[in-house]
């Protein structure tokens, strides 16, 4: 069976297995049109998605690989319909016919390397820190020391933006949206996008067109944060500056120099700590990132009361940060149903709990269109967000830190979830799991300081993951009691 002819073994075991189109799209994540344009054979599935495909049908891989045909094993490009605004924007961008961005991809997607190498955490900060030096400014790259380790991150900041124990609540934070005023250009090298869409149809990665928001203005003071954020689209973010990233890994896995001067598209978007500063003048998108701490009762087994720390290994479909350790939650900032109501760092926060935590796939802005008018409504809460908000004192969500990751200039908030009623983990601690974007899910206890260090110096950090669980420890270290022994993380300016 040939690409463009009906997949009637596909149909039939959909239909076998319990699933209309849209059930079996909400299984996988995926719209109900590309299930639809699987069983018409106009694409087949990405590899990322055979094994669960296989799985909720009970077939093998092989059993599946006869449904689909021999097209799925030639295939090399087939991205699906998620892909086509974005092919739209780079056409409009370029200058190009429409089709012609899907072309060039189509062209690029043989050549590209799906398994690039990520360096070691700590040789992309001191990359960074190497071309951003020597700086006049006060801002520094966070670092800090825990016990007999001692780390340098690519995220740039300052002491007033650290230790902000800044409750996410209307009273603590007060983000607002900026629907006015001018927008800086995109700066997009057309053939630098092209390849990154390349890779990222042949790896399984997802891009989506959905609105960010870009920060404007950032004032991150102890006890209260004042930002002002625009909007921007993912697209414009992930063919724009988030492809310095790609041009860094490059520059250091082969070996080549990273001063100025040899990295052209960061010597034009990002060539220096006062346009990294320059907020209004450029594309500044970013996200949330928090360390989850969850309250435990004393067990037999493990030992007297602590908080699990939950620390994620992020999937290889992720746009950034891929295969590398972070902490969970982590999302970029963007709006899901009212852009002006969202624009609060605290909501985020709160929707990728459910997300990303508690398996509520309707809050996930990749997956499609958006068909719930309020999808934080009290009444669609998962039953351990309700369990949290009943009473207050159960969940407390508090901003740690703020800093501008030198990788591609994103804002990072790094903030601290942290759930004190340990009445949480015996209830609830089964319905605690992650979404696609996590390849793994591990937890470290409060009361092992060994391992909790240990793991600071794992070089499989990214370095805004690393910024956000440093700063979570040190909060939790003031407001845990005795269920935190861990050494001191020290600040190391």
């Amino acid at each position: 069976m040939s690409a463009g002819r009906r997949r009637d073994g596909l149909i039939s075991a959909r239909k076998v297995a319990g699933f209309t189109q849209e059930g079996l799209a909400d299984v996988l994540h995926v719209d109900r049109s590309t299930v639809a344009r699987w069983e018409a054979g106009d694409y087949v599935p990405l590899p990322y998605l055979w094994p669960k495909l296989a799985s909720v049908l009970s077939r093998s891989r092989d059993e599946l690989q006869a449904l689909i045909g021999p097209s799925a094993v030639t295939q090399e490009f087939s991205p699906n319909e998620s892909f086509e605004p974005v092919f739209t924007w780079l056409d409009r961008h370029a200058g190009w016919p429409l089709g012609r961005a899907r072309e060039q991809v189509h062209a690029s997607a043989a050549a590209s390397a799906r398994n690039r190498p990520s360096p070691p955490r700590s040789v992309i900060a001191d990359a960074l820190a190497d071309y951003y030096a020597p700086s006049t400014s006060d801002h520094r790259p966070y670092a800090a020391r825990c016990g007999r380790v001692k780390v340098t991150t690519s995220v740039l900041t300052r002491p007033a933006w650290l230790d902000l124990a800044c409750s996410l609540t209307p009273t603590g934070e007060r983000t607002t949206f900026d629907c006015g005023g001018a927008r800086p250009t995109a700066a997009v090298d057309e053939r630098a996008a092209v390849q990154r869409l390349a890779d990222a149809a042949a790896s399984g990665i997802r891009i989506t067109d959905v609105p960010l928001y870009r920060l404007l203005e950032v004032d991150p003071q102890p006890g209260a944060l004042q930002a002002k954020v625009g909007i921007a689209s993912f697209v414009e973010y992930a063919l724009g500056v988030d492809l310095l990233e790609r041009e860094l890994i490059d520059q250091l896995s082969n070996g080549r120099s990273v001063r100025p001067g040899h990295m052209p598209l960061r010597d034009r978007q990002l060539p220096d700590v006062t346009a990294v500063l320059d907020l209004p003048g450029r594309l500044c998108a970013g996200g949330v990132l928090a360390l989850t701490a969850i309250a435990r009762p004393a067990d037999p087994f493990r030992g007297d009361p602590d908080f699990v720390l939950l620390v994620q290994k992020r999937s290889a479909q992720v746009v950034n940060t891929a295969n590398r350790l972070s902490v969970i939650p982590k999302s970029f900032h963007g709006p899901l149903a009212d852009r002006r109501a969202d624009a609060r760092i605290g909501v985020t926060l709160r929707r990728e709990m459910e997300e990303e935590l508690f398996g509520r796939t309707d809050v996930d802005r990749s997956a499609g269109d958006r068909r719930v008018a309020d999808p934080m409504h009290p009444t669609r809460l998962s039953a351990p967000m309700r369990w949290l908000t009943e009473q207050s004192g159960r969940l407390r969500m508090e901003c740690t830190g703020f800093g501008l990751n030198l990788v591609s200039g994103n804002f990072e908030f790094a903030s601290l979830v942290a759930i004190q009623d340990e009445g949480f983990w015996p209830r609830f601690g089964g319905d605690v799991e992650a979404n696609w974007e996590t390849a793994g899910l591990q937890q470290y206890s409060t009361l092992d300081g060994d391992l909790i260090t240990e793991l600071i110096s794992d070089e499989n950090w990214s370095n805004e993951g690393l910024f956000a669980f440093l700063q979570g420890l040190r909060r939790l270290s003031e407001i845990g009691g005795d269920r935190v022994k861990i050494p001191a993380v020290e600040l190391d300016f």
